[in-house]
């Protein structure tokens, strides 16, 4: 059984500034892979897969988007997968088309990988971030599943799901 739990991280200065680095650099590469899908749909091509675009985002960070190399590579991985996620469930009838997220409408969010978060007494470690206040304590030595960091405009948040034993 997986119990969904989500607290209040206090962030200093500096991590608030990563913390909306990697909020834009989600934003930016979900555009970027709706973008892609659109354009290969209209010149009457197949779903890319996200392996080839994050294969051609690989590309990219070496030469153009250096950038994308100060914020965790599993935020760009995610916003790929829910991207394709989006078109696909499209496709198949179970959604509206994707729209593309725009910065004063969208919930600023990104995915942090469950393997690199950790936990200790009231401070979480969120990747290329560093270890971040929580006002409670989340369960050490579980299983965690899709944690995601949100700003609601006043706090940010962390959700994660946590894996029980039953």
């Amino acid at each position: 059984m997986i119990l969904a739990k989500k607290v209040r991280i206090y962030p200093t200065k500096e991590q608030e500034q990563k913390l909306w680095q990697s909020v834009g650099t989600a934003r930016f590469i979900y555009n970027y892979t709706l973008a892609k899908q659109e354009e290969n749909y209209k010149n009457g091509g197949k779903f890319i897969s996200d392996g080839i675009i994050r294969k051609e985002l690989t590309q990219l960070k070496k030469s153009e988007l250096i950038w994308l190399n100060e914020v965790s590579n599993n935020v760009t991985k995610q916003a790929v997968k829910d991207a394709c996620n989006a078109y696909k469930r499209f496709f198949k009838g179970l959604a509206k088309k994707p729209k593309f997220k725009i910065r004063k409408k969208s919930k600023p969010s990104f995915y942090n990988d469950p393997i690199k978060l950790k936990v200790k007494e009231k401070k979480v470690l969120i990747e290329k971030i560093g270890w971040i206040k929580i006002n409670e304590q989340i369960p050490i030595n579980v299983k965690y599943t899709n944690p995601r960091i949100t700003y609601d405009n006043k706090y940010w948040y962390l959700s994660v799901g946590i894996e029980v034993v039953v």
